[in-house]
């Protein structure tokens, strides 16, 4: 099995929502924020080469929303644009056999439809693209809280195209990777775990965003159950520590994986840098 990271471009948040109830004077030194209280944040997807199949772990952002919408996020995508990290990785869209998608937000999705005139399509022609079924329900028919990030052009026309699975209807179909489902950020969110070279990869999405988010009350205010977040972002700690896990981050403007200990204060960053270093 071959996996990398792939870095899809960066966009801005609210500091104050992403470290929820931690004041700005502490969250401020791991992510400083601009004159807008705005962090940058990066939208990293992984790639993984196994036998037959090419999977794609989350898909950023995309390019097919409007000058508007890509304004309220300050994206950056320069040359790190989905397809162009595909590309770079050496492969082409027409590659991708498998598209996981960990939950439906637009910066999770967004690259998964394209807009050519006036029809949406899935980018991946070739591709079957994975999701929750419970998550699926929660994201077609939102709650006013996360109304905002469930954008029906980002994943109707998946269902609309025949493409679209759920892993919870079709167990015989989806037998790798393992998948650990927690609901405090959102309904079903997929954190996919992976064996590679006699190691463990775990790609945390939106659970611990960053490695700043390891510490237990590092929450985001996005999260719809803040406390249920805590107690799954403690249980994954918990065994990431015990059994020497990699945790991927996907929005870590700097620090691509890490791998945690247990401390006197908790679970704790032991040490950080590229995913190829720890495999």
């Amino acid at each position: 099995m071959k996996i990398q990271p792939i870095e899809t471009g960066f966009f801005k948040l609210d500091g104050g929502a992403m470290f929820g109830v931690v004041p700005k004077t502490l969250w401020n030194k791991l992510n400083p924020a601009d004159d807008r209280n705005l962090c940058t944040w990066a939208m990293r997807c992984l790639l993984i080469e196994d036998s037959d199949r090419l999977m794609l772990v989350d898909t950023g952002i995309g390019k097919k929303q409007d000058e508007k919408f890509f304004g309220h996020y300050d994206v950056r995508p320069g040359d790190d644009s989905l397809m162009h990290a595909i590309q770079k990785a050496g492969y082409s869209a027409g590659d991708i056999t498998d598209v996981l998608l960990t939950h439906l937000h637009f910066d999770h999705v967004g690259g998964a439809v394209v807009r050519e005139g006036d029809r949406l399509l899935p980018t991946f022609v070739n591709a079957v693209y994975w999701t929750h079924g419970k998550h699926w329900k929660w994201a077609t028919e939102p709650n006013p809280r996360e109304r905002a990030s469930f954008l029906r052009e980002n994943i109707i026309p998946l269902h609309e195209s025949g493409q679209l699975r759920f892993v919870d209807e079709a167990p015989a179909e989806w037998t790798d990777p393992e998948l650990i489902l927690v609901d405090g950020h959102t309904e079903k969110m997929m954190l996919p775990k992976f064996r590679v070279n006699g190691k463990t990869v775990a790609y945390m999405a939106d659970l611990i965003p960053s490695a700043a988010h390891v510490p237990l009350p590092y929450v985001m205010s996005y999260d719809v159950r803040p406390l249920l977040t805590m107690q799954e972002k403690e249980t994954v700690l918990r065994q990431a520590a015990d059994e020497s896990w990699i945790l991927v981050f996907e929005h870590d403007p700097t620090t691509e994986a890490a791998t945690v200990e247990h401390t006197d204060k908790g679970v704790r960053i032991r040490e950080r840098g590229r995913l190829a270093d720890f495999l």
